[in-house]
C-alpha cells in the first residue's frame, strides 16, 4: 500500500487544507489518489447520513465518485476529542475496520492521502492514538505546520514524537493560518534548519477558490511517489 499520512501540529492547524493540495498536486502528476479520513468529529446529519465537511473536501479534491462510507468509516457529529465523540455514541475505534477500507481505497488508487484527526498524540480510544493509527497503516508521514505563534516548539515536539515512534517522518509543509504573524519568514527558516525533513512547501493565507497545489514542490513529490 503506497501512500502519505497527513498529521498535524495541533487542531485547526491546516491539515485538510495540505491534504487537498496533495491531493490536487499528485493528481496533477498524473496518479490516482484516493482520500481517506478515517475518523472525523464534527458531522452535519444529511438524508444520506452524518457527513464531514473535511472528508467531503478530500473527496471532490479526489475527483469525487469515492464512497463516503469508506473514506471516512468513522464519523461523529459532535466536534471533540475523538475518543469523547466515539463513546458518547457507544462506538469503538477500531482498527481492524480502518485498515480494511484504507486497502480498499489503495486498491482503486495509485495512492492514498490519509488525514488524520487533531495532533499525533490526539486520543481516538482510552489506549489508542493517531499515532498508532499511522502505524498501523505504515504509510510515510507529512507534519502540517499550522504557521501561527508557538509553532516551533509544537513542530518540533511533534516532529520528534513522530521519529520517536518509528514512523518515517517524511517532509513538513507549513500552513498560513495566521497571516499577520510576526517573523513569519523567520519562523520558516528557523522550522527549515531545525525540522529533521524536508519541506514539502509553504501554503499562504488562502482564498476559498484556492487549493494551494501549485506551492508543493512537484519534483520533491514525484522523486517520494517513484520511490
Amino acid at each position: 500500500m503506497k501512500g502519505l499520512f497527513v498529521t498535524g501540529t495541533d487542531t485547526d492547524c491546516g491539515k485538510t487544507r495540505v491534504a487537498v493540495a496533495l491531493i490536487h498536486r499528485l493528481r496533477g502528476l498524473g496518479l490516482r489518489v484516493a482520500p481517506f479520513k478515517p475518523v472525523a468529529a464534527g458531522a452535519e446529519r444529511t438524508p444520506g447520513g452524518l457527513r464531514n465537511r473535511d472528508a467531503l473536501q478530500l473527496i471532490e479534491a479526489a475527483g469525487g465518485g469515492w464512497a463516503y462510507d469508506r473514506v471516512n468509516p468513522y464519523c461523529f457529529e459532535a466536534a471533540q476529542s475523538p475518543h469523547l465523540a466515539a463513546a458518547d455514541t457507544g462506538l469503538l475505534v477500531e482498527g481492524t475496520v480502518i485498515r480494511q477500507a484504507c486497502e480498499q481505497l489503495a486498491a482503486d488508487a495509485d495512492l492514498v492521502v490519509v488525514e488524520g484527526v487533531g495532533g499525533w498524540l490526539a486520543p481516538l480510544r482510552a489506549d489508542w492514538y493517531v499515532e498508532d493509527l499511522a502505524l498501523l497503516l505504515g504509510l510515510p508521514v507529512v507534519l502540517v505546520v499550522g504557521l501561527r505563534l508557538g509553532c516551533l516548539n509544537h513542530a518540533l515536539l511533534s516532529a520528534r514524537a513522530v521519529a520517536g515512534s518509528g514512523a518515517e517522518l517524511l517532509g513538513w509543509v507549513g500552513s498560513t493560518i495566521d497571516p499577520a504573524m510576526l517573523g513569519l519568514e523567520a519562523n520558516i527558516q528557523t522550522l527549515t534548519q531545525s525540522l529533521p525533513a524536508t519541506c514539502l512547501g509553504v501554503l499562504p493565507w488562502l482564498q476559498a477558490d484556492e487549493d494551494g497545489a501549485a506551492c508543493l514542490d512537484e519534483t520533491l513529490l514525484a522523486r517520494i511517489c517513484s520511490g
